[in-house]
């Protein structure tokens, strides 16, 4: 079995519901409209078979409730998808095993119940948050009550990077060019929240708090020993207390209080940094599906192969695959 605890997903009633938005802000349809493998279950289905033993945790795709709706709107919205991924899950068991949760964090009091909801009622197997949530880090004060529940139910924290044009490569640029914030920028987005968990001793405070995150971690593996070097410097150079209340080194934070997914895209050398750094028990298949072609299939191919291609032995390629997110996400199956 290949669990791929990275497809994104948009049931077709939350779908109907944001096509109604008149927000410019979104130009849902230049993109949903080209991927309908996104919402067109004949399509996924048809992708999906062509790939032995795949099944699916469900994410909903971008964009976040929080981007487009207020705080009184965007529980309604929550609800909405969350009950959209329950109801594919419960109908299709052996294509969809677990769905995971969205949260309308601009409201977090509304999180919370939707969390316990999402948790007791739809037997979801997590949350995902966008990073960052309307310009704000993850480590805000007012983000703590979710970290703090999420550590209750011992389920894992999805986090996807999000950074658009308008967020400029240079300051005498009002765009980024080139697909520079897609490619470059949202790994930069997933290192930079890791950091600011790391540092902001979230996992002082709930210990057994975990975070998957998307694009194998972004540059961190790849960066390890800049990492350590940084913070060794700054402290022993410029006296910085940026290490102050932790209890461990930084490093080790990040490589055993996050789970990396294989969404690079098929890139083999690059799971074998991911592996050297985190090792193989903190890795799980991603494939980032559909988002490659119409009908998204590429990166799923791309994914699998390279796996298959790690010099690794067979068990670790399973755990990577499958036993990994059975284990994190305490699935049925």
């Amino acid at each position: 079995m290949k669990i791929d605890i990275g497809a994104h997903i948009l049931p077709k009633g939350y779908k109907d519901a944001l096509y109604k938005l008149t927000d410019t802000r979104i130009n849902l349809q230049d993109v949903i409209d080209t991927l309908p493998t996104m919402y067109d279950l004949d399509h996924r289905f048809r992708v999906m078979d062509k790939f032995e033993g795949l099944i699916q945790v469900l994410t909903l795709s971008s964009p976040a409730v929080e981007e487009f709706s207020n705080s009184e709107k965007s529980p309604d919205f929550a609800k909405l998808a969350n009950d959209g991924m329950a109801e594919l899950v419960l109908k299709y068991p052996d294509r969809f095993v677990a769905a995971i949760a969205c949260l309308p964090v601009n409201n977090v009091d509304a999180s919370l119940r939707e969390i316990d909801r999402a948790v007791n009622d739809l037997k979801f197997r997590g949350a995902q948050l966008n990073t960052p949530i309307n310009d704000k880090p993850l480590d805000a004060p007012e983000f703590m009550p979710i970290y703090e529940k999420m550590s209750q139910y011992n389920l894992p924290i999805w986090i996807h990077p999000m950074r658009t044009v308008d967020f400029s490569d240079y300051k005498t640029e009002k765009k980024s060019r080139l697909m520079i914030f897609h490619i470059f920028g949202w790994p930069y987005e997933t290192a930079a929240a890791m950091t600011r968990l790391v540092f902001s001793g979230v996992f002082e405070k709930f210990p057994n708090l975990r975070f998957i995150v998307h694009h194998a971690g972004g540059m961190v593996p790849f960066l390890e020993q800049r990492i350590i070097g940084a913070f060794d410097h700054a402290e022993m150079m410029r006296g910085a207390k940026y290490k102050q209340g932790l209890t461990r080194a930084p490093i080790d934070y990040f490589k055993k209080c996050f789970y990396y997914d294989t969404a690079i895209y098929g890139h083999t050398p690059g799971l074998m940094c991911t592996r050297d750094f985190c090792g193989v028990d903190n890795m799980l298949f991603g494939s980032d599906f559909p988002y490659d072609s119409q009908f998204g299939e590429r990166y799923t191919r791309q994914t699998i192969e390279a796996i298959d291609q790690m010099e690794i032995d067979e068990n670790e390629k399973k755990q990577i695959f499958e036993t990994n997110a059975r284990n994190l996400l305490r699935l049925p199956i």
